[in-house]
């Protein structure tokens, strides 16, 4: 399906997962799908699935140097930012400690990747729209955003071990060492699975259209990207506070000491210590929508502005910008290198 006849396609839909469904919202997905260029929202929900099982999947696309590392003469591979094929609208990646894991939008799929060389070892099926994935330290969990449930695959070969009924839309996915927690977008609330059975513990209340989703080692926060706040749990599911943050908070990420969100309807980004105080807001590209830490900076995918912004995580400094592909849409980090998926392509860049 071209790009313009997906983004009319989400434009239709009733009360999907768009940072535009709020008053105030004009555009688009996941965790942060401003001002939409497009005047879509970057979650990938109803991307149309296309063939792609006659396309070679893996293998490098590109790669390209960085101008600015170029003119200071750092002549090293870190200059190149190397893209991979993979399948259509790649949207959610997870790192499980050796390989990659990349939700496929469009291909209603997962990929396992090498993250050595950006080979495919393997490609799973799974629910209508795959738009997140978490690893629990044994298995694979994808939340499917238009099937209402999510699937659980084995880590090692890949195979189903299960599916299981959440909430409406299912756009984002944490695991807090026993339990899988679901942000369900359509349904504004939060799905807690037991990780060992996928048993449902609990359905708990949140904010308008809970995107982004994580665990800071004692409690859970959801980004509400349509009531401009993070919503901060306990693991039994009481709600311990919310605090606002800029329009459509979409991504969310913990640095290990402070919360930090990607706000894709005012560019920018919220960093928030863990009381909820407002520690900084800081400037991002176009439509921030996907946010990672890498033990020293945060990484900002700017879905309208096809950039990755890279923030000094201690001051909020931009360290520089970084031209991607079309529509980036989620970073992680994989101890050495930044990955980015590209949602408005078919590829994955390693940087």
């Amino acid at each position: 399906m071209r790009e313009d006849s997906l983004k009319q396609q989400i434009s239709a839909m009733a009360g999907t997962f768009r940072p535009g469904n709020s008053a105030t919202m004009m555009l688009l997905l996941s965790g942060i799908l401003g001002l939409f260029v497009y005047c879509v929202n970057p979650l990938p929900q109803c991307q149309a699935q296309t063939d792609v099982s006659s396309r070679a999947p893996s293998g490098v696309t590109s790669s390209q140097q960085n101008p600015l590392q170029i003119a200071t003469l750092h002549w090293y591979n870190a200059n190149l930012t190397t893209s991979f094929t993979m399948g259509t609208a790649p949207y959610g990646i997870a790192f499980d400690g050796t390989n990659l894991w990349i939700c496929n939008n469009g291909s209603n799929n997962v990929v396992k990747v090498r993250t050595s060389d950006g080979a495919i070892l393997g490609t799973f099926a799974v629910g209508t729209n795959p738009i997140a994935v978490a690893y629990d330290g044994a298995n694979v969990w994808v939340a499917n955003i238009n099937s209402k449930n999510v699937t659980k695959l084995n880590g090692s070969t890949g195979a189903l071990i299960g599916t299981f009924t959440v909430g409406t839309q299912p756009a984002g996915l944490a695991f807090d060492g026993t339990n899988i927690w679901v942000a369900n977008n359509g349904s504004n609330n939060v799905t807690k699975l037991l990780a060992s059975t996928g048993a449902t513990k609990g359905t708990f209340t949140v904010g308008t259209n809970p995107a982004g989703i994580l665990f800071d080692g004692t409690n859970v926060w959801i980004a509400d990207n349509g009531s401009a706040q993070v919503t901060k749990m306990s693991t039994s599911g009481t709600i311990l506070g919310t605090f606002s943050v800029g329009t459509e908070p979409t991504g969310i990420a913990f640095d290990g000491t402070n919360i930090w969100t990607a706000n894709f309807g005012s560019n920018n980004v919220t960093k928030l210590s863990l009381t909820g105080t407002v520690l900084g807001t800081f400037n991002a590209g176009l439509g921030p929508n996907g946010i990672a830490y890498d033990g020293s900076n945060i990484w900002v995918t700017d879905f309208n502005g096809a950039t990755v912004t890279k923030l000094k995580a201690s001051s909020g400094a931009t360290l520089n910008t970084f031209s991607v592909g079309n529509e980036p849409a989620n970073p992680a980090f994989d101890g050495n290198n930044i990955w980015v998926t590209i949602f408005g392509g078919t590829t994955v860049s390693k940087m």
